[in-house]
């Protein structure tokens, strides 16, 4: 490719009698490429495209892609790109979308604000930062209503986050999320840092709440609220909600469980963020290596113990499902509202009924394994409460079933008739006897010539 410096030139050599030859051997080109530029079949800074272009295959998918959504980020795509077969770069992608000018102009976003962000240096173990993050449309057979929860927590040295879904934002759920969280990420840091979440603080003041201060102590961390109005003073954990939001939710399906969607989760940030390169004193590492290094406090044995409660709808076969698991009630729980109850480290959940009586007590199993937990008792009391119904209600009639009268059906009818012509139905020992089927009628016809011969005199 000639520039336009080098193109001028050519193109004076030309003009004082140079051959095509010598102003190649001295600008050191091919003739070729000397000969297509005199004769302007190419265009001084452009390049001349291989005969091959290896993005077009993949043109089509990318513009139907930000078509759906002009804000989907670019490496989302090209994680998306990469399962279809993409083997470039993902600068190249960029390069592509921005050449091409795939992405189309959002008019609704055209005049959002930015502001001005501060770089805060954290020491390794010092810190990590806590936020809960809503997840909008979840799959219907969660059962979760409109919205989901995503506890996420993320060091702030290393840049390392982990997530755990969850159906509300209570402060149980918050210590069960701290707890699964920490262990992913390896321990505990020595300050957690949290915006003014009710259910850590009193939002107005910043005051740790009493309930949440046994939380801190039983951890052995410090508490950092943010000042208010600066929730974004935890910059690394929401730029991992962002990354969760837009990288893995965006593009989860419909079909998976929740168990399902938080090993996806899990898989996520080992494959994707923990691999991405981080600037060091000693050169470029990978997030996984930098928080390798990180000095962690180890966690506490069990978690503390706090209740957790979720509600449930048994089945019709008397089962509740609890995290990918199901476990036994009485039959006469069939399809009826009850709580599972669990206290945080213990091995054992109990099923609570709406008058809080502890109907049911089961040892957990491990969380997305689908087993089904039966106690022998409820097994027995189901069996025979369904073989009493069969019993009780026969078998279900089929549509197109002949179905007679039957005697009493016989007997009622025959009292309708006597009472509509006040005649009574000879009995059987008055009933005259039938006439035998050899014998022969005789009819008059005298009678039918005498009706005929009245109807024509009153003609």
């Amino acid at each position: 490719m000639l520039t336009w410096e080098d193109d001028v030139e050519v193109h004076a050599l030309r003009k004082r009698g140079w051959s095509i030859s010598a102003i190649a051997r001295h600008t050191g080109r091919d003739r070729k490429t000397i000969r297509a530029y005199l004769n302007g079949e190419r265009t001084p800074g452009v390049r001349q495209p291989r005969e091959q272009d290896p993005f077009a295959p993949f043109v089509d998918y990318v513009t139907c892609r930000l078509a759906e959504d002009p804000h989907l980020w670019a490496r989302t795509l090209c994680d998306e790109l990469e399962e279809l077969g993409y083997r470039l770069s993902y600068p190249t992608l960029t390069r592509q979308i921005r050449d091409r000018k795939l992405r189309p102009v959002c008019a609704a976003c055209a005049n959002a604000t930015e502001r001005a962000n501060a770089v805060i240096d954290h020491a390794p173990g010092e810190e990590a930062q806590w936020d809960w993050v809503d997840l909008p449309n979840p799959p219907g057979s969660w059962g979760w209503g409109a919205t989901a929860h995503l506890l996420v927590g993320s060091l702030a040295h290393s840049g390392r986050w982990r997530g755990i879904l969850a159906p509300a934002m209570t402060q149980p759920h918050l210590v069960d999320g701290l707890d699964r969280v920490s262990r992913r990420l390896g321990g505990v840091t020595r300050v957690w840092r949290f915006d003014r979440m009710a259910t850590v603080c009193h939002p107005e003041s910043g005051r740790v709440t009493a309930s949440f201060a046994g939380v801190l102590k039983h951890y052995g961390v410090s508490v950092a609220i943010c000042p208010p109005k600066a929730g974004n003073r935890k910059g690394v954990v929401e730029k991992a909600n962002h990354t969760a939001a837009q990288r893995w939710w965006r593009t989860l399906p419909d079909n998976l469980t929740v168990e399902q969607a938080q090993q996806k989760l899990d898989e996520f940030c080992r494959v994707r963020g923990d691999t991405r390169l981080r600037p060091t004193s000693d050169g470029k590492a990978s997030v996984a290596t930098v928080a390798a290094a990180e000095p962690l406090t180890a966690l506490p044995a069990a978690p503390y113990p706090a209740i957790l409660t979720e509600p449930r709808t048994a089945s019709r076969q008397a089962m509740v499902s609890y995290r990918g698991n199901r476990y036994s009630v009485p039959p006469e729980l069939a399809s009826a509202q009850v709580t599972v109850t669990r206290v945080l480290g213990s091995e054992v959940i109990d099923i609570v009924t709406a008058a809080q009586i502890t109907i049911a007590r089961h040892r957990l199993a491990p969380d997305g394994a689908g087993i089904m937990v039966r106690d022998h008792g409820h097994v027995y009391a189901l069996e025979q409460a369904a073989m009493a119904a069969t019993g009780a209600g026969g078998r279900p009639h089929r549509r197109k079933e002949r179905i007679p009268p039957g005697p009493e059906s016989i007997t009622a009818a025959e009292a309708l008739r006597r009472n509509i012509t006040g005649t009574t139905t000879p009995t059987s020992s008055e009933a005259q006897p039938s006439p035998s089927p050899t014998a022969s009628t005789v009819i008059d016809l005298a009678a039918y010539e005498r009706a005929a011969r009245g109807r024509n005199t009153l003609a």
